[in-house]
């Protein structure tokens, strides 16, 4: 592609500490964390019991290493793999980027649920123009943080190191010990009365939540940003973005560099390697699989096996009864909590969107238009989506489950095309000696089989 210059070639860096290293997986995690998380996993325990908690075990764990591959190949090259693949084939690749990433998210369900959630806590029972008004909030907070990175990272990293030991506190007051032996015999997919699937069930809600173990869809591939903003291997010479109003310009380039695959640097690559893997798996995979169970387990102990109201509002109903079962200022805190781990995770999302939108619209023309704008780029595609999810709200399209359900479906499908893409990109793009090995390729396939498969049974179903 001729917009796409080759990789230069420049010496691999050596590791940072592994303290240092620490920040991404936080980001990445934060993503999930108030969609699959906070709302579908708890809303499928609350209507079906903790036997369909598996799906998120298998997902987080899929989605680990998903996301190492996008860490391989940025790590590798100081780029992320939008470039590589629109080296490798083209013009179709920033374009399928841009849609894929802006229909699935423009829809500002998690938004919408904060809004709700914080409406209850405040006595307002309008709240599409609360939501509205929030968005404006994330917006000006993402436009006057200096450097985009640290905004986002310090962000989740305070509200996680706040929510899980709060959460877990409240789940190991209410939970008895019968209640963690259905959350262990859910985790091997024994339910009440079902195996791994209720009777019933919509499958596209299961899908959702599924996508939503983690990241999911493109939001996975914003990694590749966040690692090289951190400074991870050959992210180390590229430039981060700024803020248009109070930041200082860095130089970015689109295109990386790679580096001569010798003993040494094959050495200095394996120490990184360990050491990126070991963050993700600490923060991604164990804290974030941590806050999925015992989130399941806190609505399975309060509003299983209740009547319950339609969409989110069984999260206010959960809200009511930790208060009545604690102190009511608990129950309030409780609200409060999961209210502002969505507003997080809304900015993020826009962050990590905007990021992802921004770059392919850059691939596409930065040969007529300086590079240097990409932070433009990058405050009018988010400016943009705040806009149009500001309409989407104030026109009341859907109810807020509905349009996190659509959107996950979205990404569901979105990830069934990327999967086998990135794979693609490290096994033809990297030195013999940096590609996968078997058992992680063994890995990835088992998860394009399961989302492709699903995906296109939710479909059928659907249409059928």
């Amino acid at each position: 592609m001729e917009t796409v210059k080759p990789l230069g070639l420049k010496p691999l860096p050596p590791p940072l500490s592994f303290r240092t290293l620490l920040g991404p997986s936080f980001i990445l995690l934060g993503l999930g964390l108030g969609s699959g998380e906070l709302i579908l996993w708890p809303y499928l325990v609350a209507h079906w019991g903790l036997g369909v908690i598996w799906g998120a075990v298998l997902g987080i764990t899929f989605q680990f290493f998903i996301n190492m591959e996008i860490e391989r190949y940025a790590l590798v090259t100081g780029e992320s793999v939008f470039v590589g693949l629109a080296r490798k084939l083209g013009r179709i690749v920033p374009v399928w980027f841009f849609f894929s990433t802006l229909i699935p998210w423009v829809w500002p369900g998690i938004i919408a649920v904060s809004g709700k959630i914080f409406g209850s806590i405040l006595g307002i029972t309008e709240t599409a123009y609360l939501s509205a008004v929030l968005l404006l909030i994330i917006g000006t907070i993402l436009t006057l943080g200096p450097v985009l990175y640290k905004t986002v990272e310090k962000l989740q990293m305070v509200l996680i190191a706040l929510g899980v030991p709060f959460v877990l506190g409240l789940t190991l007051f209410l939970a008895k010990p019968a209640d963690w032996q259905a959350l262990f015999a859910g985790v091997l997919g024994q339910g009440n009365g079902y195996t791994f699937l209720p009777a019933g069930m919509a499958l596209a809600g299961f899908l959702a939540a599924f996508a939503y173990a983690g990241a999911g869809g493109n939001l996975n591939l914003a990694q590749a940003f966040y690692i090289k903003e951190k400074g991870y291997g050959m992210g180390k010479y590229a430039g981060r973005i700024t803020s248009l109003l109070t930041g200082k310009t860095e130089e970015i380039t689109l295109e990386g560099n790679t580096f001569t695959v010798d003993d040494d640097s094959r050495q200095i690559f394996r120490r990184w390697w360990r050491l990126i893997n070991l963050e993700h798996f600490c923060v991604f995979v164990v804290t974030g699989l941590a806050t999925i169970l015992l989130l399941a387990l806190l609505s399975y102990v309060t509003v299983y096996g209740q009547q319950l109201p339609a969409g989110v509002d069984f999260v206010i109903r959960e809200g009511l009864i930790i208060g009545q079962r604690t102190v009511p200022v608990i129950g309030t805190v409780f609200l409060l909590a999961v209210a502002v781990m969505l507003f997080a995770t809304q900015l993020t999302i826009l962050d990590a969107t905007s990021r992802i939108m921004a770059e392919n619209i850059a691939i596409l023309f930065h040969k007529h238009f300086p590079l240097k704008n990409l932070s433009g780029y990058f405050y009018a595609v988010l400016w943009t989506q705040i806009l149009a999810g500001a309409a989407i709200l104030f026109f009341k399209l859907a109810e807020p489950l509905t349009l996190l359900t659509l959107g996950a479906i979205l990404n569901a499908g979105s990830m069934t095309i990327y999967i086998p893409l990135v794979v693609w990109l490290n096994i033809t793009g990297l030195h013999n000696h940096l590609r996968p090995s078997w058992w992680r390729l063994a890995a990835i396939a088992a998860a394009f089989l399961f989302f492709a498969g699903f995906t296109v049974f939710v479909i059928g179903d659907k249409l059928l």
